[in-house]
C-alpha cells in the first residue's frame, strides 16, 4: 500500500471513530469546516549529514521559518464543558537554518521543506458561559516532503532529500480559541469564525532518526465552521421575552411564639489577628490596654459575665471581647507557663514595619503580664500568612489591604489555639441575652423569584385593615422581624399578599396567612456557635466537620429548632456575597443533619438562610477591619424544644 493510501485510510478511520462515538447526539452539536493557519517553526539541535552520501563541512544548529497549515475540521460541542475536535490537513514544518561559515571562509545556507499530513484529535474544554475554549490532544503526522536545499558560496548548490526521516510522528499540542457567531440569529445554519493559537512542543517531533534535529511549532490561525443553529424558545408576537413556564411558589413560615428576649450560652470564636491602622505602628486604642496592676488581676473569665446596661449597639458585648484579645493572650500565657507564641507582623511597607507591629505586642505582654521574652518570637513580612488581597485583584483594594496590615498570633499550644477550623484562638464562653432573636423572624419564601421577577414585595394586613409593606426584594427568600410586624399587639392574624413584577412587566399576586403571638416573659436557655472564614473561602467548613459533629450536634435535642444564618463582609458584589453566605449556611446544615441522623435524632427543625452583606442582619458593622472579618461567619442558634 502506498504512503498516500495509508494516510487516507488512517484519516477515514479517525473520522469514522469520531462519528460513531457521538452518533447519538443532536445534529446541532456538530460543526464542520476548514482551518487555515501559519506554523512558526523553530529548529534546534545539530544537522550536518544531509543524506547517505553528503556531509556539509560545518554543522547547522538553529533555524526558523513560517509554513502553512490547511485542513478539514470536524467538531462536536454540546455547549457544556467538554467537547471534541478533529483537524486533518497539510502541515508545513519547513524552516531556514541560521547561516554558517564554511572552512573556505564562505557563507553556507540550508533550507528544509519538511511537510506532513497531520491528524489532530483534541479534547475541547469550554470556559464557562464565555465563547473562549481550550483544547489539548495528540498529533499523528505522516511525512510528505523531506527536501533540503544547501548553498555554499563558491560551491555548487545541492538539492535532495534528507535521509533517515521518521515517516510517522507521534506528538502533542495544546491551545486556545474563541468562537464568533457571524451568521444572523434567525439563520438555520450557524456560521462561526474561530481564531486560535496552539503550541506543539518538541516532544516526539524529531524529524530524523539520526543526529539531533528538533522541531517546535507555534500555530496561529482561524477556523470557519458550519453547523445547525441551536434552537431558541419562540417569542410571542409582541417580541417580548416569554415568561418562563415555571411558577413562583409563595409561602410564609413563622415561629409559634415571638420571643422578645432569649438567654443564650454563646461560644465566641476568636481570630488570632491584631489589626493596625494605616500610618501608625502603635497598637490601636480600640484594643483594650491594661496597666501592670490591672493586668495582674485580669482573668478572661471576667468577660464571660452578662453584659452591663452601658453595652448598647449591635453586638457590643462580642466586640468588647474581641478588643480584649491581647489581655486574653496575656492571661493564657501566664496561666500556661509551658506555652509559647510567635507573632508574625505584616505590612505592605515591608517586613521591617511588620516586625515593629509584632515587637509592640510582645512588649505589652512582657511589660504588663510579666511573660518571659524567650517565650515570644517575632518576625516581619510583607504579606500575612493568609492574605486577603490576591494577585491580580483590582477592586476594593483599600479594604483588602487594611485586612492584611496585622499581626498573626501563632502557637502550637492547645491551651491557646482552637483545635478545629485552623489557627484561631480557643473560644470564650459568654452568657448573653439576644433581643429580637432571628428564630422569631417571619420568613417569606418566593421560590423562583430570582428567575422570573424583577422585584417583589409583601403587604401584611391585620384584621383591622392596617397594612404594613415590606420590600422591594429580589431574592427567593427574605425575612422580617415578628416583633416588628406585631408592634405593641400581643398577637395577631394577618393576610399576606406577595406582589411580583415579572421580567415582562406583568404583575403576579400570591396570598398566604400567618398568626403571630408575642411572649414577653419567655426567656429560654439556648446555645449559639459561630464559625469563621478567611476572605472568599467556603472550603474551611470541612475543617469544622468534627467540631460540628462532636461539639455542636450533641447539644441539639429532639424537638429543637436550629437557626443557621450565613453572613459576609461588604467586600465583593452583593449577589456574589449572598450566594457565598447561603452556600456556607447550607453546607453547615448538611453536616449537622448528617450528625443528627447518625445519632438517631430526626425531630429537629432547621431554618437556614444566607444574608450576604445585608447590613440590617449583619452581626457587626463594617467600619472596622475586625468587624468585617468577624462578619465572615455562619452562626448556629440552638433553641431547645419544650
Amino acid at each position: 500500500m502506498s504512503p498516500i493510501n495509508k494516510i487516507l485510510k488512517t484519516t477515514s478511520i479517525f473520522i469514522f471513530m469520531m462519528a460513531v462515538t457521538f452518533s447519538t447526539v443532536k445534529a446541532q452539536n456538530w460543526m464542520f469546516g476548514v482551518t487555515g493557519a501559519g506554523n512558526l517553526n523553530y529548529l534546534t539541535g545539530t544537522t550536518q549529514r544531509l543524506d547517505n552520501s553528503y556531509f556539509v563541512p560545518t554543522a547547522f544548529h538553529k533555524g526558523t521559518g513560517v509554513k502553512p497549515f490547511g485542513g478539514l475540521l470536524l467538531e462536536y460541542n454540546p455547549g457544556k464543558i467538554f467537547g471534541g475536535m478533529l483537524n486533518v490537513g497539510f502541515d508545513g514544518r519547513g524552516a531556514k537554518f541560521d547561516d554558517v561559515i564554511a572552512p573556505c571562509n564562505c557563507p553556507a545556507t540550508l533550507k528544509t521543506n519538511l511537510s506532513y499530513i497531520s491528524i489532530e484529535p483534541s479534547l475541547r474544554i469550554n470556559a464557562g458561559k464565555s465563547n473562549f475554549y481550550f483544547f489539548v490532544g495528540p498529533r499523528v503526522a505522516f511525512n510528505l516532503d523531506k527536501e533540503y536545499k544547501y548553498t555554499q558560496l563558491k560551491q555548487e548548490n545541492r538539492t535532495g532529500d534528507f535521509s533517515a526521516i521518521n515517516k510517522t510522528i507521534f506528538s502533542g499540542q495544546a491551545g486556545a480559541g474563541y468562537d464568533y457567531l457571524i451568521s444572523s440569529a434567525e439563520s438555520k445554519t450557524a456560521v462561526i469564525l474561530s481564531p486560535f493559537i496552539s503550541f506543539h512542543p518538541y516532544f516526539g517531533q524529531d524529524p530524523r532518526t539520526i543526529e539531533s534535529m528538533s522541531l517546535t511549532t507555534v500555530r496561529a490561525g482561524v477556523s470557519l465552521k458550519f453547523g445547525k443553529a441551536r434552537t431558541s424558545p419562540a417569542l410571542p408576537d409582541n417580541n417580548m421575552a416569554a415568561v418562563p413556564n415555571r411558577e413562583v411558589m409563595f409561602s410564609v413560615r413563622a415561629p409559634k411564639v415571638i420571643a422578645q428576649k432569649r438567654q443564650v450560652s454563646e461560644t465566641l470564636p476568636l481570630l488570632n489577628y491584631v489589626f493596625f491602622d494605616q500610618g501608625s505602628t502603635e497598637i490601636p486604642t480600640r484594643y483594650i490596654s491594661l496597666n501592670a496592676a490591672q493586668a495582674g488581676s485580669f482573668k478572661e473569665e471576667q468577660l464571660e459575665k452578662e453584659e452591663t446596661e452601658n453595652m448598647n449597639g449591635r453586638s457590643a458585648r462580642q466586640i468588647n471581647v474581641y478588643h480584649n484579645i491581647l489581655n486574653i493572650i496575656g492571661d493564657r500565657l501566664r496561666s500556661n507557663p509551658s506555652s509559647n507564641i510567635s507573632l508574625s507582623g505584616a505590612s505592605s511597607n515591608g517586613p521591617a514595619e511588620g516586625k515593629i507591629f509584632a515587637e509592640n505586642i510582645k512588649q505589652y505582654l512582657v511589660t504588663n503580664y510579666g511573660i518571659e521574652e524567650s517565650r515570644i518570637t517575632t518576625k516581619g513580612r510583607t504579606k500575612p500568612l493568609v492574605p486577603s488581597e490576591q494577585i491580580g485583584a483590582s477592586k476594593e483594594l483599600t479594604l483588602l489591604r487594611a485586612g492584611d496590615r496585622r499581626v498573626d498570633i501563632v502557637s502550637a499550644s492547645p491551651e491557646l489555639l482552637l483545635e478545629v477550623g485552623g489557627d484561631m484562638m480557643k473560644p470564650i464562653q459568654i452568657s448573653a441575652t439576644q433581643t429580637d432573636p432571628l428564630d422569631s423572624y417571619v420568613i417569606f419564601n418566593a421560590d423562583g423569584a430570582e428567575e422570573i421577577f424583577k422585584t417583589w414585595s409583601v403587604a401584611v394586613t391585620d384584621n383591622k385593615g392596617m397594612v404594613q409593606n415590606y420590600g422591594p426584594y429580589t431574592r427567593n427568600q427574605e425575612s422580617v422581624s415578628g416583633k416588628t410586624i406585631l408592634g405593641n399587639n400581643p398577637s395577631g392574624d394577618y393576610k399576606v399578599v406577595m406582589t411580583g413584577i415579572t421580567n415582562n412587566g406583568e404583575t403576579v399576586k400570591k396570598e398566604s396567612a400567618v398568626s403571630l403571638t408575642r411572649q414577653d416573659d419567655l426567656i429560654e436557655k439556648g446555645f449559639r456557635y459561630s464559625i469563621l472564614f478567611d476572605f472568599d473561602k467556603t472550603k474551611t467548613i470541612a475543617s469544622y466537620e468534627n467540631f460540628l459533629k462532636n461539639t455542636v450536634a450533641p447539644l441539639i435535642t429532639d424537638g429543637s429548632s436550629v437557626t443557621i444564618h450565613g453572613h459576609t463582609d461588604i467586600v465583593g458584589s452583593e449577589d456574589y456575597n449572598y450566594t457565598l453566605s447561603r452556600n456556607r449556611a447550607m453546607e453547615t446544615q448538611r453536616l449537622l443533619n448528617n450528625a443528627l441522623k447518625s445519632s438517631g435524632k430526626n425531630n429537629v427543625k432547621f431554618e437556614t438562610i444566607g444574608y450576604g452583606e445585608n447590613l440590617n442582619n449583619a452581626p457587626f458593622d463594617n467600619n472596622l477591619t475586625e468587624e468585617r472579618f468577624y462578619n465572615r461567619t455562619v452562626i448556629i442558634d440552638i433553641n431547645p424544644g419544650k
